[in-house]
């Protein structure tokens, strides 16, 4: 399975006969529209918009509501609301993820007619009770139970990805080298869920190389993710990113900002002040008579003096009052 993979490296599979034109720098921000943006969300929206309006690139949106459970009616509206008030400019037009289920399944196809994936019958209660250590992201360490084929009267509830002995790793613009060995860090990993849903992981990497995305600036919370991501790459014959992860926006209680810990909902009606906010929180220097600006001036300025280098080379930053 490893030759497989590797010798796929930058080549054109099945799944993708026509790789996508290259651009010198593209990028996107892909929220998921599980609730209304918050700090957090304008963090990773504000360092991805500057890199590549600063580098004369391109500026995708995609809405990830792949997870159709989680997705909230409204909330992509929303998003894009907030987005347009702040000033924010994107090229194109919005990518849905529920939209792409057709490419998602062609390229689990793509897998299985290659031997990668394979069937698995196990509840989350059957791989917490392995008794593996945690993985890095918080998930379960896969004990690969069904990798040999599934028990005797049991029936498949989701797909995993074989991963081999090996450490896939890369240089993050702002968190330095990056390593991770999937076997004994992640296991066999999830690509169609027990519900029927499409994982997150073979969405976003089919969503970034039909979109011919160059460049990935998003928070730090994913960067445990991405081996698996760049993995995948691999195996489907994609090609491979730069990628920059952004110091994650805390609450005083040290809990990352989310739905899930109450982040409050962002006001687009605070416009500059909040952009510039947002602006220290990534380490830039906004002199005090910027915060003053009109919209279109501010953005002219930011785009002018954004420097990737000045971004804290952390994972972790409590969010100003």
């Amino acid at each position: 399975m490893t030759n497989a993979c590797v010798a796929r490296e930058g080549q054109s599979s099945e799944f993708n006969r026509k790789p996508p034109v290259r651009h010198p720098y593209r990028g996107r921000f892909a929220p998921s529209p599980s609730g209304p943006l918050h700090f957090g969300s304008l963090i990773a929206a504000l360092g991805s918009y500057l890199d590549a309006r600063a580098a004369d690139g391109e500026w995708l949106l995609r809405i990830e509501d792949v997870d159709a459970p989680r997705t909230v009616a409204g909330a992509a509206e929303d998003i894009l609301g907030v987005l347009a008030a702040l000033g924010f400019d994107w090229d194109g037009a919005p990518v849905w993820q529920s939209r792409r289920l057709e490419r998602y399944r062609a390229a689990l196809d793509a897998l299985t007619a290659e031997d990668l994936v394979y069937p698995c019958a196990c509840t989350r209660r059957e791989i917490a009770d392995s008794r593996l250590a945690t993985a890095a992201d918080g998930g379960l360490i896969y004990p690969g139970t069904c990798r040999q084929g599934l028990p005797r009267g049991r029936s498949a509830r989701a797909w995993r990805l074989r991963v081999p002995e090996i450490s896939v790793g890369f240089d993050d613009a702002i968190q330095g080298r990056v390593e991770q060995s999937l076997a004994r860090e992640v296991g066999d990993f999830v690509l169609l869920r027990a519900d029927g849903q499409f994982a997150y992981q073979l969405a976003v990497v089919v969503d970034d190389a039909d979109a011919g995305i160059t460049d990935v600036v998003r928070g730090a919370d994913l960067l445990d993710s991405t081996p698996r991501q760049i993995w995948l790459q691999r195996c489907l014959g994609l090609p491979a990113l730069r990628y920059a992860h952004l110091p994650v926006a805390t609450n005083p209680a040290g809990e990352k900002w989310s739905k899930q810990t109450l982040a409050p909902a962002l006001d687009a009606g605070l416009g500059v002040p909040l952009l510039a906010r947002a602006m220290r929180f990534l380490g830039q220097a906004v002199p005090p008579d910027v915060v003053h600006e009109s919209l279109p001036r501010f953005w002219d300025w930011a785009i002018a003096h954004w420097r990737m280098a000045a971004v804290p080379r952390q994972r972790v930053i409590m969010a100003p009052a």
